[in-house]
């Protein structure tokens, strides 16, 4: 079996858009697919332009996944193990395959930290929009409602802040309770902060009720999770690439990194946690990949 130009890691937007390109310019192309892009759980994308109505996160995957093959990508389902980049090139295995790919394109992503509760009943609050993950994604869709942002840290701090251009409705809360100074600061900025620790999660009904170990309740109409992420980076430092205090690799507009021969897109690269961002950028990056070889093979 002929090796890949690119070893593209990771079935999200991003990597499916640059086995798009890559393909499309006639290079041989192996995407690895363990099944865990965040967009599979997205119930609706709402801001990704050309689709007026939304799109099922699943189905923009699927379609995604269809001209990919259409165009020639090798889709494989499995984990990419044992990567490394010496001097004679890159490897990697695919299900006990033995690769060595002339280029290797990480969109690997991040992994956002859950609240404590039951996975099933997690992803079907996701799915009917209780919790969310993204003001910047459907925010808009939450004008003038009834607003809670799960967190206990700065970052909780800075979404609820940033929610403030779609509702003025905002609660702050944490499942450990808040720390005063916190609270001090949400109560300064005209958010509601609940200092109480969370006793229980209620989705059961059209929003959300929580209840509080001081007794009281809130209704909300949707909870925000504001619990940070982890990225994703083994691979990234299996191939020995440089990488943010974050584990993030370092934003680069091309998707370069600090061997020029590992390329990334995504999530995991730095920047903005969007779909539009990935694909600007996995657009970019299969340019420079090509590119890179063409001029590697002599030509013009």
């Amino acid at each position: 079996m002929t090796d890949p130009d690119c070893l593209i890691v990771g079935g999200g937007p991003a990597g499916l858009t640059a086995a798009i390109y890559l393909n499309r310019f006639g290079r041989r192309v192996i995407l690895a697919d363990a099944g865990e892009s965040r967009a599979l759980i997205i119930p609706v994308v709402r801001n990704l332009p050309g689709f007026p109505l939304g799109i099922p996160g699943a189905e923009l995957l699927e379609r995604m996944r269809e001209q990919a093959s259409a165009c020639g990508t090798e889709l494989r389902q499995g984990l990419v193990e044992d990567m490394r980049a010496g001097p004679d090139g890159l490897t990697a295995r695919l299900d006990g395959q033995l690769l060595r790919p002339r280029r290797i394109l990480l969109a690997t992503g991040v992994i956002n930290h859950r609240p404590k509760m039951d996975d099933a009943l997690h992803d079907e609050a996701v799915a009917r929009g209780q919790l969310r993950y993204c003001p910047i994604c459907d925010g808009h869709e939450q004008r003038g409602k009834r607003i809670g942002i799960l967190g206990g840290d700065a970052h909780a701090l800075a979404e609820a802040r940033f929610i403030g251009a779609f509702s003025k409705h905002r609660w702050l809360v944490a499942q450990e309770g808040l720390p005063a100074s916190l609270a001090a600061e949400a109560e300064g900025a005209d958010i509601a902060p609940v200092a109480s620790p969370i006793r229980e999660m209620d989705f059961s009904g059209e929003g959300v009720r929580l209840t509080f170990e001081d007794g009281t309740d809130l209704h909300l109409d949707t909870l925000y999770v504001a619990l940070g992420s982890e990225p994703r980076c083994k691979p990234a430092r299996e191939l020995g690439v440089t990488l943010q205090e974050d584990g993030l690799v370092p934003g680069h507009t091309d998707g370069a990194t600090s061997d020029p021969r590992v390329y990334v897109a995504g999530d995991i690269m730095a920047g903005l946690d969007q779909i539009s961002f990935a694909i600007g950028i996995a657009a970019r990056a299969a340019v420079h990949v090509h590119n890179g070889l063409t001029a590697e093979d002599g030509g013009a």
